[in-house]
């Protein structure tokens, strides 16, 4: 973190007075994201230990603002020391945008724009800054050519199918990748490929769109971009919108190349398959593998697009093996249900010490509550309980006969109370309450573990305590 506040003070000559982690890509990119700010100014900061992405990310940031794209600033670089400092663009993603807009199918005019305006700038990634950059900085690989799509392909087959229990003949399978990955490269693929072009990459600031994440960029075909857009699971576009958004990306690649709308359409669909396979290796690598439920709710979405592309296109390729994987598992009632969030509102209750840093929101909603019970008698002072927890009676005992503790749990039980039953009328599935002390030993121990009693009477709630520094003494074996 010292790097980040020393690159924010060299940049804005001033010190930064506030740090606020953010959720979203953390939990899947390894990076940490950190929003630093005074009352002048703000920027996000970057820590990521893999050297060769944080200099394609600045490399192509720099490169693609020389051609007019609307991408971050990077304001100062610290590679040595894994670290950068960017434009901060603000709270809202497409995905965001999008989710706020619509009701079920229907999406709201804005919505179609913003979607509109975002496709017209991919020709200019693709083509415009693409024709100068250097692809000698690309991470892991300059081109998506054979080996990138093996890759590709081995994640889906060992990280979802393996994992998900998916029944397959190894060997007619490999032949089936074999014959696809000849059709992929049969594309023109000397132009930019953003890698990973879809909704949360993408930041809407004053109804304008702002590009992220494309340090996997390297050569690669036209049709991969479009796809992971319009095919991207979550989104859950309605296939009309996608056709339509499909030809209005080809009329403005027009005013760039020749297009031959035949032969870019005659592989499109294969590329969209790659792109979800691809997708559905990266969700069953980080649901079942390092079991993180969130990754998961994306599975059913990601089927439902695989349903409408075998009943509504045909590759002019056959690939018996592999259309078999596809309907097995668009037809597994099991991998339907994967991904779905408990029908109960799932509430989580934290306790830690503020010396450490606020609880991440591995949920990825956001958090929620968090209540500082730093005011509040100390156990940690006297010498009979500082080996003993929130969680031993004596202490129990010690809190619950001082009266501006039972005020602090009355109030905080009151205000939380009034959240689950609002959450439950609008649908809502995830709250967070934290409680932060000095130690996260005694005070907010106690109180996470009232709160659990008392919201557990309630119907419809399901509860999840965890006590951060206590469960890290146990791991250290203190």
């Amino acid at each position: 973190m010292d790097v980040l506040y020393r690159l924010f003070e060299q940049h804005f000559r001033s010190a930064a007075e506030r740090a606020e982690p953010l959720p979203g890509k953390l939990g899947a990119s390894g990076r940490r994201i950190i929003r630093l700010s005074n009352r002048q100014h703000s920027a996000i900061g970057i820590l990521y230990r893999v050297r060769q992405e944080n200099v394609a990310f600045v490399q192509f940031s720099r490169h693609f603002r020389r051609h007019g794209l609307p991408v971050p600033e990077i304001y100062a670089a610290d590679l040595d020391h894994d670290a950068y400092l960017e434009e901060d663009l603000g709270h809202t993603t497409l995905f965001e945008f999008l989710s706020q807009n619509r009701t079920g199918e229907n999406l709201a005019p804005p919505v179609v724009e913003a979607y509109r305006q975002v496709i017209a700038f991919l020709p200019r990634f693709q083509i415009e800054a693409g024709r100068d950059l250097d692809y000698s900085v690309c991470y892991p690989r300059a081109s998506f050519d054979r080996q990138s799509i093996a890759w590709d392909l081995n994640y889906f087959k060992y990280h979802f199918l393996l994992l998900a229990g998916v029944p397959f003949d190894e060997q007619a399978l490999e032949d089936d990748f074999a014959r696809l990955t000849e059709f992929l490269l049969s594309a023109d693929r000397e132009y930019f490929l953003y890698r990973d072009f879809q909704s949360r990459n993408i930041m809407l600031r004053e109804g304008r769109p702002f590009f992220l994440d494309y340090q996997g960029g390297r050569k690669g075909a036209l049709q991969y971009d479009i796809a992971s857009l319009l095919f991207d699971a979550k989104a859950d576009l309605p296939p009309a919108l996608r056709r339509e958004l499909l030809e209005y990306y080809l009329d403005q690649l027009a005013g760039f190349i020749a297009v031959d709308r035949e032969a870019f359409l005659r592989r499109y669909y294969a590329y969209v398959y790659v792109r979800i396979m691809q997708a559905l290796g990266a969700y069953g690598f980080r649901g079942f593998y390092e079991g993180k439920p969130l990754f998961l709710e994306s599975v059913p979405y990601a089927l439902k697009n695989l349903r409408w592309l075998l009943q509504n296109t045909e590759l002019p390729i056959a690939l018996p093996a592999l259309t078999d994987v596809f309907q097995q598992i668009v037809g597994a009632e099991r991998l339907q249900a994967i991904g779905r969030e408990p029908d109960k509102l799932t509430v989580r209750i934290l306790s830690f010490s503020f010396h450490r840093g606020l609880p991440k929101d591995e949920s990825g909603h956001g958090g929620g509550f968090v209540f500082d019970a730093r005011s509040l008698p100390n156990p940690g002072r006297e010498e009979r309980f500082q080996r003993l927890t929130g969680k031993d009676a004596p202490v129990i005992d010690y809190l619950s006969q001082q009266e501006n503790v039972r005020q602090f749990l009355a109030h905080t039980m009151a205000l939380v109370d009034a959240a689950v039953e609002n959450y439950q009328q609008r649908g809502f599935k995830s709250l967070m309450v934290s409680f932060g002390c000095t130690g996260g030993q005694h005070r907010s121990v106690y109180l996470a573990e009232q709160l659990a009693s008392h919201l557990r009477a309630k119907d419809g709630v399901q509860v999840i305590v965890q006590h951060r520094e206590l469960e890290k003494q146990e791991l250290c074996g203190q």
